[in-house]
């Protein structure tokens, strides 16, 4: 059992010293530049665009992504609140303390992780193909089991589970090991337990239930 911290811990602690307020907000609007860029590629993609856009047939589309992009942050927020208390649920369970906000404040650091696969979409499809539909570029997510099989092969009710089992999700439950480690002084392989237990859990039944609720 530690007590103290790691080597590890430390350096952890020492590169999170910043305005984690700031960081939110550059994390909010990093999202909505990359989600407006790729939501205009899609639409681009689709054939006749410029004639059904002069025309306003894309009205419901851009009144929902408006909406999305406003109900981003709130959508971070809760992202945040739900994973941090689900693992500091997990500690308690294993008879562990953890300080809430600190755990929420890593979790909100290690979200970044998840910018890469949208740039990385952006940046694939930056200049589509006429061959490329507008289903492509809403379906793709890099380094997912999803991008390994063939989507028409598959029922769809496994297309979103198995676009988020990616290999950005195993960086981001590692990082969540790393931050209950360092906020909790737990050990490693404590942390490990505690984060199996809860977050992975808790993941892993969620996709169990998408998909058999699915219709």
């Amino acid at each position: 059992m530690s007590q103290t911290s790691s080597p590890i811990s430390q350096r952890i602690e020492a590169n999170l010293d910043f305005d984690k307020r700031l960081f939110f907000l550059i994390l909010v609007i990093l999202y909505l530049l990359v989600r407006y860029v790729t939501n205009d590629l899609i639409l681009q993609s689709i054939p006749g665009y410029e004639k059904l856009e002069s025309e306003g047939s894309f009205m419901i589309f851009h009144i929902f992504n408006a909406l999305n992009y406003l109900w981003t942050p709130f959508a971070l927020l809760w992202k945040f609140t739900a994973t941090s208390f689900v693992i500091w649920l997990g500690a308690f369970a294993f008879g562990y303390k953890a300080p809430f906000v600190r755990l929420w404040q890593f979790v909100m650091v290690a979200e970044f992780i998840f910018i890469f696969p949208e740039l990385i979409k952006m940046l694939v499809y930056i200049k589509p193909s006429d061959s490329v539909s507008y289903e492509e570029i809403r379906d793709y997510y890099p380094l997912s089991l999803f991008s390994l099989v063939d989507p028409e092969s598959i029922a769809p009710k496994y297309h979103y589970p198995l676009r988020a089992i990616n290999l950005f999700e195993v960086i981001y439950i590692v990082f969540l090991i790393f931050g209950f480690h360092t906020v909790s002084r737990r050990t490693i392989a404590e942390s490990t337990l505690v984060v199996l237990f809860s977050y992975v859990l808790m993941f892993l039944l969620w996709l169990l239930f998408y998909t058999m609720v699915y219709k």
